[in-house]
């Protein structure tokens, strides 16, 4: 990538890690919500630890993935309200990559605290400590996965009032075979069996969704604008 292209998405991504300090309370929600609904799995299916860890893979995933998704109504629609991405489309300077840009703030800020985070869930689920590596790798290639899709459905659905919901009826579908290929490798790895399939199936996804997505992002980012 050129020097340039890395310049400009290194200024996109301070920006937004600048104003994410000063809305820190939006920041940490996702993360909250991941931590409140792993936690409240064992109050309400059982305290047995070999119960928790049958379900741990899909209750963790789970949590990521609606993690995720409660900050994408807010990704683009602050700098559409303002005028910024208006100027952006009109300023010359590639926007997918300045899009791409807001989207890996997006996942420094709502993915990396959930993939931190994920051994101290796991044990909390009773999950085994040989699971924990791939319960890591899996949630950092599954939750980028995750922000570039959600990044194209708020694309394309920023020009909508409260738009969440469709947000959601237009994500959720697209993300379910993450869903199942991150949580078949945690459940592989815990009953000590390799991982590698959906392991490589997750990062596949990555590098499909990374390559293409800014390209959509943009297409639909303009079709909103001038809408």
């Amino acid at each position: 990538m050129p020097t340039g292209a890395l310049q400009l998405m290194g200024l996109v991504v301070r920006r937004d890690l600048r104003l994410a300090v000063r809305h820190w309370d939006q920041v940490i929600q996702p993360l909250v919500f991941f931590m409140i609904v792993t936690t409240l799995f064992p109050l309400a299916v059982s305290p047995s630890l070999d119960e928790l860890r049958r379900i741990a893979p899909g209750v963790v995933w789970v949590a990521a993935m609606l993690a995720s998704l409660l900050a994408l109504e807010s990704l683009f629609r602050p700098d559409v309200e303002d005028g910024t991405m208006e100027q952006w489309t009109l300023s010359g300077q590639p926007l997918s990559l300045m899009l791409l840009a807001k989207t890996l703030t997006h996942w420094v800020l709502a993915g990396l605290p959930i993939v931190v985070m994920a051994p101290l869930v796991g044990y909390s689920l009773g999950l085994p400590e040989q699971a924990w590596p791939v319960l890591i790798g899996s949630l950092a290639l599954g939750t980028g996965a995750l922000s570039v899709l959600g990044a194209i459905g708020a694309a394309l659905t920023v020009s909508v009032r409260r738009g969440s919901v469709l947000l959601a009826l237009l994500v959720l579908p697209l993300e379910v075979p993450i869903l199942i290929f991150g949580a078949r490798a945690v459940d592989l790895a815990m009953h000590g069996e390799s991982a590698a399939g959906p392991l490589n199936l997750l990062a596949a996804a990555l590098v499909l969704f990374v390559s293409l997505g800014p390209a959509a992002m943009a297409a639909a980012m303009r079709i909103s604008v001038e809408s």
